[in-house]
């Protein structure tokens, strides 16, 4: 192996992470949001979603030039971490089912709701695609 291979490799290997983790970073959001709702099956944009969301991440696997073994162990890890996040927060739900009753955690949504409205009417809607109008209307 000649020395300008090695250091393609080595850098390579310095930005899989990297990718790895903007691929994967849309899914961890979408797992937050879904914690907000109160439905628990997919519906058909969510399943869209996620089959975006594959494909994405699987073309940054070969922009990576990842081999496909790779590739494979990547998406189990993935969706063993899914499968942790959703057990994780169901167990969340759980604790706040036992400590706040119905109206409690109704309450309590409503006033996590009406926080992150002001925040968005304060600092423009971030993370959206195409969503950044109101920034620009509010300078």
């Amino acid at each position: 192996m000649n020395h300008s291979s090695a250091k393609k490799l080595s850098i390579r290997q310095l930005f899989a992470p990297a990718l790895l983790a903007i691929a994967i970073a849309p899914l961890a959001l979408t797992a937050q949001a879904d914690s907000h709702g109160d439905h628990e099956g997919k519906g058909p944009d969510r399943e869209r979603m996620e089959e975006r969301m594959e494909e994405r991440r699987q073309e940054i696997y070969q922009r990576a030039e990842i081999s496909e073994e790779k590739q494979a162990e990547l998406n189990e890890a993935h969706a063993e971490h899914r499968e942790a996040i959703h057990a994780l927060r169901d167990e969340h739900k759980e604790r706040v089912a036992e400590i706040l009753s119905e109206e409690e955690q109704e309450a309590l949504r409503n006033a996590m709701h009406e926080a992150h409205e002001e925040y968005r009417g304060k600092h423009g809607k971030r993370g959206h695609h195409g969503d950044n109008d109101d920034i620009a209307d509010s300078e």
